[in-house]
């Protein structure tokens, strides 16, 4: 009885492996190709300012979020961020805009729009429970040992 709470909290620190990997892959790829997200950011705002601030922030949440002290700021960073470039989503939906490594189909772009609030909720599951986290035991430790805590 006592297998499926650890194998649900071992797949949960698997996707949360898979989910930090991946935004940062993505935020360094704002990086190495910028003008291929230069193209979807709305008019309003400055596009190449804009695609190296959130890959920069992308990065740096990826990474907070494996960091258990972190992990719960991290995760409600990724929340703003993911919600902060959903414009950029819209804009390339309905601008019809052809961004290399996304194959040019409309209906794809249509179909994409909605993943945004799965990672809005994926993110959201690392803000739940913050003292059950991977590692949080040993910080909560180290905390309460330190004269930080008394």
């Amino acid at each position: 009885m006592s297998f499926l709470p650890k194998f649900i909290h071992r797949r949960k620190e698997i996707l949360r492996g898979v989910l930090a990997v991946a935004i940062i892959f993505v935020g360094i790829t704002h990086f190495i190709r910028p003008e291929q997200y230069a193209r979807i950011v709305p008019p309003p705002f400055p596009p190449f300012a804009s695609v190296y601030i959130s890959g920069f922030f992308e990065i740096l949440g990826g990474i907070g979020l494996m960091i258990p002290f972190v992990s719960v700021a991290a995760a409600w960073g990724l929340i703003a961020l993911f919600i902060a470039v959903f414009p950029a989503n819209i804009y390339m939906t309905i601008h019809n805009i052809n961004v290399e490594g996304i194959p040019h189909n409309q209906l794809l772009y249509i179909a994409r729009l909605p993943f945004q609030a799965v990672l809005i909720a994926w993110a959201y599951w690392y803000t739940r429970k913050p003292e059950a986290q991977f590692g949080a035991s040993e910080v909560a430790k180290q905390l309460k040992d330190s004269s930080l805590v008394k």
